[in-house]
């Protein structure tokens, strides 16, 4: 073990003594009442002027809050102490939040395969979801939410909980249409194993330690290839490519998240296959070679929509551009966010 050694003729034992000696000179803080705690944790916020989470909603509290100072969860909540929830995601752009239903169908298959029971019906968790986003005025970020096992205890367990939690928060944030490439790597962070991928949950330290080693290394993020040797996705994204012959391909979602806004592409992309631009399009497994040989490649994820990627281990996709055939596609789903049908684009009653 390595010792931070000011002064190299002084031993370790010495060092443990000085330390000890630090340590009881500190003296903590005790709060002697709520009124106290909040006047401290309304310091922080008092300064700024826009607050990042103008709203949340928790079902222990019982209501919306609109103090971010308050905006708390439990610490004996078995999300906090055991990972055990779900989550997911909706982008509210220009007063509309996109793809709720669809986001909100998968969070509660991500619920059961948790074996989370939410604590109301799917009707009720929408209509909690769409009034904190009317009571956050916020036009324009993204509304995440959560479903836990509940507070209760520190056990590994979650059956002596009473019941279940829901939180929800809306995040002010700007959401526009990427149009720059950015470089990815190919990820040695072991992915998560199926089970565990295909839902949406709380675990996401593979997640951070993957995009952490794209940023060491100055990429964007990162690739995830499975134990085939087939490609998987990105660290909280989906990933797709155009092949020379103009085929889009995205990996199965059969070991992987299955991605709302990568489906509600599948979907889409067939108009540039009836005005001929593309040849198909379809859901199969590439291997690193063919993939890195893809004429185009990009990420898709509910708030890029999409994102194009032109370098990949250093290696140039394509011919290393922005393709024409990637931005086609993301002029798609961009114009299905801020025109789509009212069956994708939920009006927020503010």
């Amino acid at each position: 073990m390595a010792y931070c050694n000011p002064s190299s003729d002084q031993k370790p034992d010495e060092m443990a003594s000085m330390e000890v000696g630090n340590d009881n000179d500190v003296k903590v803080h005790v709060f002697s009442s709520s009124s106290e705690l909040i006047e401290k944790l309304h310091e922080k916020w008092s300064p700024v002027k826009k607050k990042p989470y103008p709203a949340m909603y928790s079902s222990v509290f019982g209501g919306i809050v609109l103090d971010p100072a308050m905006m708390v969860i439990p610490i004996d909540d078995h999300m906090v102490h055991r990972g055990h929830g779900v989550f997911d995601t909706a982008v509210i752009l220009d007063g509309y939040l996109y793809e709720l239903d669809a986001h909100l169908d998968r969070f509660l298959r991500s619920a059961s395969k948790a074996r989370i029971s939410p604590p109301f019906p799917r009707s009720t968790l929408r209509s909690i979801l769409v009034q904190l986003t009317a009571a956050s005025q916020c036009k324009e970020g993204t509304l995440r939410y959560w479903l836990s096992a509940g507070p209760g205890n520190f056990l590994l367990s979650p059956a002596k909980c009473p019941t279940s939690a829901f939180y929800a928060v809306v995040i002010a944030d700007n959401v526009s249409q990427c149009k720059n490439g950015v470089k990815v790597i190919t990820s040695t962070i072991p992915m998560k194993a199926p089970l565990f991928a295909t839902m949406k949950n709380v675990n996401y330290l593979p997640n951070v330690l993957s995009i952490m080693e794209a940023e060491d290394k100055g990429a964007y993020a990162s690739i995830w290839v499975d134990d085939d040797g087939f490609i998987a996705e990105g660290p909280n994204v989906n990933v797709a490519f155009i092949t020379n012959d103009k085929e889009l391909i995205l990996p199965p979602f059969d070991k992987i998240l299955s991605g709302c806004t990568a489906k509600r592409l599948l979907k889409l992309a067939s108009k540039l296959v009836e005005q001929g631009r593309l040849k198909s399009v379809k859901t199969s497994n590439l291997t690193v070679m063919e993939a890195k040989g893809a004429a185009e490649m990009m990420y898709i994820g509910s708030t890029l929509p999409i994102l194009p990627i032109i370098m990949w281990d250093e290696q140039p996709i394509g011919d290393g551009k922005v393709g024409d055939l990637t931005m086609a596609l993301s002029d798609l789903l961009w114009h299905d966010m801020v025109a789509g049908s009212n069956t994708h684009r939920i009006c927020v009653p503010y």
